[in-house]
C-alpha cells in the first residue's frame, strides 16, 4: 500500500473509532477535497500533524497566471478540517486567517499543506498551517480557530 493509501486508511480507522456509528453521515474526505484532487500524504496523530498535496491546475489560476488565493485557502481548509476531526470531536472553523508570501505558478506542479494542532483549550482548537513547495519554500501560512460542536 503506498503512503497516500495508507494515510487515508489510517484516517478512516481513527474516524470510525472516534465517531462510531455516527461516521456513516460524514463524507470523508469531503467532496471538494476530491474535486481539488487532494491527497493525504503524511499523518502523525501523536504530534497532531497532517500533510496533504494539491496539484496546481490551470483552471484555478487568476488573471496573472498564478494560483488564486481562494484556492490556496481552500487547500488549507481541506487539510485543517480532516485533521480537526482526527484530533478532536466534530468541530467547525470559526476563523481562518491567511498570509500569502509568494505566488504559486503552474511550474510548481503541486503545493503541500502541512497542518498542525497547536492547542486545545475547553471547546476551542487552535491550528497552524504552512503551504510550501516540494522543496519546502513557504508560499503561505494560516492560523485557524475551531469550535467543538455541542453534544461532544
Amino acid at each position: 500500500m503506498d503512503t497516500v493509501d495508507h494515510v487515508s486508511a489510517v484516517m478512516m480507522d481513527v474516524l470510525k473509532a472516534r465517531l462510531g456509528d455516527r461516521v456513516d453521515g460524514y463524507r470523508f474526505p469531503p467532496p471538494v477535497f476530491t474535486e481539488m484532487e487532494g491527497e493525504f500524504v503524511a499523518l502523525d496523530l501523536d504530534a497532531g500533524v497532517l500533510t496533504a498535496r494539491f496539484p496546481v491546475r490551470e483552471r484555478y489560476l487568476n488573471p496573472y497566471g498564478t494560483l488564486q488565493g481562494g484556492i490556496i485557502a481552500a487547500a488549507v481548509d481541506n487539510t485543517l478540517g480532516p485533521l480537526s476531526l482526527l484530533v478532536a470531536p466534530p468541530n467547525v472553523t470559526r476563523r481562518l486567517e491567511m498570509k500569502y508570501s509568494r505566488a504559486v505558478t503552474m511550474d510548481l506542479g503541486y503545493i503541500l499543506v502541512n497542518a498542525e494542532l497547536l492547542e486545545r483549550k475547553d471547546r476551542w482548537l487552535s491550528f497552524e498551517a504552512e503551504v510550501c513547495t516540494a522543496e519546502g519554500v513557504r508560499l503561505a501560512r494560516a492560523h485557524a480557530r475551531h469550535w467543538i460542536l455541542d453534544g461532544w
